[in-house]
């Protein structure tokens, strides 16, 4: 004879409730960190220098920058308004590489950190300009400058 008990029915699971909105969270606060858009690798061709033949023959600049912006609302919302729209962005940098030269790339890495800063959610960036053919004496495989700027 068998001692086993009979199973117990489970009770029913409650049924799935339709998930609540979630509410857009606060953009962070001022002085707390921000998130970052990096793009990495643009290249465009441009006739900055200081020696005659950059400015005849121009030459590759490739450009990284890195744009400090607080994601939360565009993480939480979906929403592409609430970001940077980093395929404009990159475009407005090429077109800052290839548009008129400049004596130093010190003065092209400023100009593209004003243009990203143009973008209202950024609040910082970081641009590195790379010449990789630059026109010095030894060999180097590259010679870049790094600048940050903030709009405070």
């Amino acid at each position: 004879m068998s001692s086993s008990a009979p199973e117990r029915p489970q009770p029913a699971a409650p049924p799935l409730a339709a998930p609540e909105a979630q509410p857009v969270p606060a953009p962070v606060a001022a002085g707390a960190s921000l998130d970052r858009i990096s793009l990495r690798g643009l290249a465009g061709f441009g006739y900055h220098g200081v020696y005659p033949e950059e400015r005849r023959d121009g030459q590759r600049f490739v450009v990284d920058v890195t744009c400090a912006i607080d994601l939360s609302v565009a993480a939480a919302s979906d929403d592409l308004t609430h970001t940077v729209h980093y395929g404009e962005l990159a475009e407005a940098i090429v077109a800052d590489i290839e548009r008129d030269p400049l004596d130093l790339i010190e003065a092209l890495a400023d100009r593209i950190a004003r243009t990203c800063l143009q973008a209202p959610r950024v609040e910082a960036v970081e641009v590195t300009v790379h010449k990789p053919a630059a026109p010095i004496p030894v060999e180097v495989a590259d010679v870049a400058v790094t600048l940050t700027r903030s709009k405070r």
